[in-house]
């Protein structure tokens, strides 16, 4: 079975063939912004990814794999940090364009300050947890980055979009860790982390996945504006 590459498959789907879509958002038009945002966060995510399978912190199992492997990691986990990304700010740009009040800019410092709280005690109460340590520590240098040396217009919508994408963030690593299919296809060594999961999944993926959309706006929005592009100015 191929159950990790239908997985993205089934995710980059709709995103793909709305992206061309030249009426309202034409995403394909901000590939020049998104696409080296992408590659600098999946330089950093696949170097840490390579560390912690070879340290066996978490693992795949090649029954549910396409086989090719780069580095160690199967090519679906290569590409997991470019179709997840791609998806995700899809889903951003949506957002920005049908929802033009800004319903969170005002509570995202607040925000900022809950989400650092947990991932500092995290940090403190469970340094060696891997899994737990750097997904938290890394939670840590960009919200400090970005909520508080930054503090851009676009932070309350980014943390909508997050809180929209939790659905289906749910759906698919649910899939992967064994929730809907019984077949575990990514697996995790329990000394690594907490033991507290979301369905199957183990809450340290939610904070990873965080860092790793945070890191990608983060740079997306940067790239915006050196090419003088406004925060979602081509949504009104």
């Amino acid at each position: 079975m191929f159950t990790y590459s239908l997985v993205l498959l089934f995710s980059l789907a709709v995103p793909v063939i709305r992206s061309f879509e030249r009426k309202h958002i034409h995403f394909i038009g901000k590939m020049p912004h998104l696409l080296p945002a992408t590659l600098v966060m999946a330089l950093v995510f696949i170097v840490w990814d390579v560390l912690f399978t070879r340290w066996g912190v978490w693992g795949f199992n090649d029954d549910y794999l396409l086989g090719l492997k780069i580095l160690g990691l199967p090519i679906e986990e290569i590409l997991f940090f470019f179709v997840i990304p791609y998806v995700c700010l899809f889903s951003y740009e949506v957002l920005n364009y049908f929802i033009h009040k800004d319903l969170l800019g005002k509570a995202a410092p607040y925000i900022t300050g809950l989400l650092l709280i947990f991932c500092v005690v995290l940090l403190i109460k469970f340094p060696g947890r891997l899994h737990t340590l750097w997904s938290a520590f890394s939670a840590v240098l960009l919200l400090a980055w970005v909520g508080i040396a930054w503090r851009p217009v676009w932070l309350g919508r980014f943390y909508l979009m997050f809180g929209v994408i939790l659905v289906p963030f749910i759906l698919v690593n649910g899939v992967l860790t064994g929730s809907f299919l019984g077949n575990v296809v990514v697996y995790y060594n329990e000394a690594h982390i907490i033991g507290t999961r979301i369905l199957t999944i183990p809450m340290e993926d939610t904070v990873y996945g965080f860092a790793m959309l945070l890191m990608t706006t983060a740079l997306y929005e940067w790239f915006r504006n050196r090419a003088g592009v406004s925060p979602w100015s081509e949504a009104r």
